[in-house]
């Protein structure tokens, strides 16, 4: 029987399949689309005189990686604004921000964001910086983790906020001995300005989406899940840039929307999710995903933990991080959005908080049985060993941003010392996830942190930023190579319930990633000098490095 020729033949070097019955093989087609063949010689009858042949010379094919967690258009978006990533200086941030300012005198706002708590001590900026360079027009900018904001006077007296105004419950002012605000404002608190701020248009959202999806493409990845598309909170609802994008062709990744969970709501909230759900399922889009914001982070001390934090003497507070939903209102809500069929995603990122949403999932399969809805905890800063193997009992995945996992100086001076020694073991424990048999994915949380699947596989093998000259942060916890590629590939797939793609088989969509040489060839600490050369999405090249 002949078979039609190819449409794409991809030979001459390593192709790794992810799929067991195949691991690895050295020619793939592509016809319409899909994949057709995963072989080795024989492949190569399907060769017709209109077959692209693309020659591998050596480099390694893979699955298009997937982002399990992310934030496209809020990362495009501030692409375009006062742009702080990059350094870790305040001159620079003093700078950048001086520079955006005067190149943008008519913006009756100076936005932006990506400076790091590290730069100043206790993770906490004053107002006086800012105030040197923008002294009559409100700054606000937001940290890397998006955690908090730093703001200028302008700022604070256009939002009213004062020595009298009081902390809200989801959140803190940071002040002087006095009780005057300095410029800080964490969680919850940021809404007090960020209220105030201008309304980034629908065009400028679409054109974020647009540039974040050359970026994403650029970097292998082919589809994602952005854990915020419809927000609240004092978070953007970006979910119409999708819609138009995937309306009007323009969007060539495959994108799972979470619909954002409002904390200071309850189950009566479901039927506009419902609503959501069914508007914003078109084309590329699908959004059955319900994003639940658990905690906050360890840097700020709201990260929900089982035991207290400690204070700069070492001795235990009375603070062990902030619940934003209450636990038994949690499993209500989560048993209900299961037998709904939303998958849930949870921000959880404190022991406690883990545990939490782990007794939600819980709740969910004793009220409606096992479904097909995988569940996943984003984070997982610290995990408590008992949780650890829940995780597959329960079907749960463990969504992992690996590149948190090392020390640097938000690690080592925000974060270690004011946690229970034992309990900074229990950080990202990705061995032990993976030898008890817990599924992982894999994501960035971009902007927080690089978009670069192949920097975060680096982490999640060496336990060692890129370029920085420190020892591994539990290496015990470290992946192999093979197991952090899957959590990128196979692992987000399986998460974004993406079952023909994440792995090279027949039928499969022929979403693949070519990168510039094989890493399995290279030492581990080389990781992460390898990019990309080619991405396709549906056997459609939608990326193609200068030098590929």
């Amino acid at each position: 029987m002949t078979h039609p020729p190819a449409d794409l033949l991809f030979t001459g070097g390593p192709i790794m399949t992810m799929d067991a019955a195949r691991t690895w093989a050295s020619s793939l087609a592509v016809r319409d689309g899909r994949i057709v063949a995963v072989g080795h010689d024989e492949v190569k009858d399907l060769i017709g005189p209109r077959t692209e042949i693309v020659d591998l010379r050596g480099r390694l094919l893979l699955p298009g990686f997937q982002d399990a967690h992310i934030h496209a258009v809020m990362g495009g978006v501030e692409l375009g604004q006062c742009d702080l990533t990059g350094t870790t200086t305040q001159q620079e941030y003093v700078r950048r921000v001086r520079t955006y300012a005067d190149a943008h005198p008519g913006k009756g706002w100076i936005i932006g964001s990506g400076w790091s708590m590290e730069s100043f001590e206790g993770g906490v900026p004053r107002r006086d910086l800012l105030d040197t360079v923008v002294p009559d027009r409100p700054v606000y900018l937001t940290n890397r983790d998006h955690h908090g904001a730093w703001v200028n006077t302008r700022a604070l007296e256009l939002a009213g906020i004062t020595a009298t105004t009081p902390d809200p419950a989801d959140g803190r002012i940071e002040r002087d001995a006095d009780g005057s605000p300095i410029g800080m404002l964490q969680e919850g608190a940021m809404t007090l300005v960020g209220a105030l701020l201008p309304a980034v248009t629908p065009q400028e959202r679409l054109d974020g989406l647009l540039r974040a999806q050359r970026l994403l493409h650029s970097l292998g990845i082919t589809a994602w899940q952005d854990a915020l598309v419809a927000g609240s909170d004092g978070y953007p609802d970006v979910s119409d840039a999708y819609l138009t994008a995937a309306r009007d062709g323009l969007l060539t990744a495959t994108v799972v929307g979470a619909l954002w969970w409002a904390r200071g709501r309850g189950s009566e909230q479901i039927d506009d999710l419902l609503e959501r759900r069914d508007r914003l399922t078109t084309g590329r889009l699908r959004s059955g995903t319900v994003k639940i914001m658990q905690d906050g982070v360890a840097e700020n001390f709201t990260a929900a933990m089982t035991g207290p934090y400690l204070d700069a003497c070492g001795c235990a507070t009375d603070n062990s991080g902030i619940s934003f939903i209450d636990p038994a209102a949690l499993k209500e809500y989560a048993a209900a959005l299961d037998a709904l069929g939303f998958q849930m995603h949870f921000h959880a990122l404190g022991d406690r908080a883990v545990r939490e949403a782990l007794d939600a999932v819980q709740a969910a399969r004793t009220a409606n049985g096992q479904r097909d809805t995988r569940p996943h905890l984003a984070h997982l800063q610290v995990v408590h060993p008992d949780d650890i193997p829940r995780f597959r009992t329960l079907g749960a995945t463990a969504n992992i941003q690996p590149l948190w996992a090392a020390h640097e100086p938000q690690m080592d001076e925000l974060t270690i010392p004011f946690l229970d020694p034992e309990r900074v073991t229990w950080q990202y424990p990705f061995g032990d996830l993976l030898r008890a048999g817990v599924t992982l994915a894999a994501g960035s949380d971009w902007p927080v942190s690089s978009p670069d699947p192949l920097k975060g596989i680096h982490v999640a093998v060496n336990r060692i930023v890129p370029g920085h000259e420190a020892k591994p942060f539990l290496p015990e916890q470290a992946l192999d190579l093979t197991a952090a590629l899957a959590a990128y590939t196979a692992g987000a797939a399986y998460v974004n319930h993406l079952d023909d793609t994440g792995s090279l088989r027949p039928g499969n969509r022929a979403d693949l990633v070519v990168l510039n040489r094989n890493p399995f060839e290279g030492p581990a600490d080389a990781i992460a000098d390898t990019h990309v050369a080619l991405t396709y999405v549906d056997g459609t090249r939608v990326h193609t490095a200068p030098d590929a």
